[in-house]
């Protein structure tokens, strides 16, 4: 008698997931090129500048915790909805502010904030809603499209297409992240898959937040992982809050030969995300990890000290993209087989306080470098410096990773 085996797709709920995704992170890409475009039309102080990333980024610091717990308590697909229809607000309201001439530095680093808190709730939601529609044989191949994705349309095709509308009208690129999340939480709407609720009834929050940082803290390997993420961004945020300054200033870039910088930067993330499952499959996750961390720093000091023009520049932001990719890959798979289904939201969002929420630190220091002596480059050398001790510190843990 013969058995048949059926072969684990990516079903009808991931497509919808992944397109969604697709759509709102090419709305965020215009977005991403436009903020510092806009502050930039206000001030060219570096340190106002990287302000912007700072309040941007705050609410992984200040809500990751909260909204673990929150997610963990509800429907995973109702959070993502909700956050999403909050974002569509919020950059309507900074769109019409533009059109009205009235975004000043102000309202921009308000809007910002609180875009940044409706990011980190919609973050946590997608890592418990992934494992939930994909089967664990196919994480890499879903998380590498997804990054596939992010790169392509966040990083690659947004920004040049945010900064040329910018160049017709100010406001234009934000109207179109506007649709970008009414699409979206349209799409996310017709998921059937439901996260029911996995904390107890009578627990406090607080309760909730703690056992899932306990958890964290006591799993080696990932708390490993998460200290060198944090490190990572804290590095990149370093270095990537006053790009806008050291495309114009050192490279000679126009206002649309930045939009085309940031999206030629992605083009490592891109090949990384679809080659990820064969170098992942092929080598193995610590090899993989392992050699991501010490080429991406190294590429950074050579940014500093090599990088003249657009070429040059995005040849070198290649090589940290492409790492970047496979290492998320990697450690996300493996962070979405370890983590206990019910503990998933909270254990993540105590990782992206640490990994995340370190971006509005590293955006302010690097504004206070890129005003130091050191100017310009000083970022890169700094952030370069940064990833490689980590990189050193974390090598006897990452021998445990399976």
């Amino acid at each position: 008698m013969t058995t048949m085996t059926t072969t684990p797709k990516l079903g009808r709920d991931w497509r919808l997931l992944w397109t969604a995704s697709t759509i709102s992170t090419l709305g965020d890409g215009a977005f991403l090129a436009v903020l510092p475009l806009l502050a930039a039309s206000i001030t060219t102080d570096p340190r106002l500048i990287a302000g912007v990333t700072a309040w941007g980024t705050l609410p992984w610091l200040l809500a990751s915790l909260p909204a673990g717990a929150l997610v963990d308590r509800t429907d995973a697909r109702r959070s993502m909805l909700t956050v999403q229809g909050a974002q569509a607000v919020l950059v309507a309201i900074l769109a019409t502010l533009t059109m009205m001439h009235a975004a000043q530095m102000a309202v921009i680093y308000a809007i910002a904030f609180a875009l940044g808190v409706a990011e980190t709730v919609a973050k946590v939601a997608s890592q418990k809603l992934i494992p939930a529609v994909v089967p664990s044989e196919l994480l890499e191949k879903a998380n590498g499209r997804q990054n596939a994705s992010l790169f392509t349309a966040k990083e690659f095709l947004g920004p040049p297409i945010g900064a040329l509308l910018f160049s017709f009208a100010a406001a234009l690129p934000l109207w179109v992240d506007v649709a970008s999340f009414a699409i979206s939480a349209a799409l996310v709407a017709r998921l059937a898959v439901r996260t029911r609720p996995t904390v107890r009834n009578g627990r406090s929050m607080r309760a909730d937040i703690a056992e899932g940082v306990r958890w964290l803290s006591r799993h080696r390997l990932l708390r490993t992982l998460t200290l060198l993420s944090g490190a990572a961004n804290l590095a990149n945020y370093i270095a990537l809050s006053t790009l806008v300054l050291f495309a114009r200033d050192r490279l000679g870039l126009s206002d649309v030969g930045y939009g085309i910088l940031v999206g030629l930067m992605a083009v490592g993330g891109i090949a990384g995300s679809l080659l990820s499952q064969r170098i992942v499959k092929r080598f193995g996750g610590r090899a993989v990890a392992t050699t991501t961390i010490f080429a991406t720093p190294i590429a950074l000091l050579c940014i500093a000290f090599l990088a003249r023009d657009l070429a040059s520049m995005a040849a070198l932001a290649t090589v940290t993209s492409f790492g970047a990719s496979l290492w998320n890959v990697a450690a996300s798979s493996l962070r979405q087989r370890t983590v206990p289904s019910e503990l998933i939201g909270r254990v993540s969002s105590a990782g992206m306080l640490v990994s995340w929420g370190v971006q509005p630190i590293g955006a302010v220091l690097g504004g206070l470098i890129a005003a130091s002596p050191l100017g310009l480059v000083g970022p890169w050398i700094v952030a370069g410096l940064i990833r490689l001790i980590a990189a050193l510190s974390a090598l006897r843990a990452l021998r445990e990773w399976p």
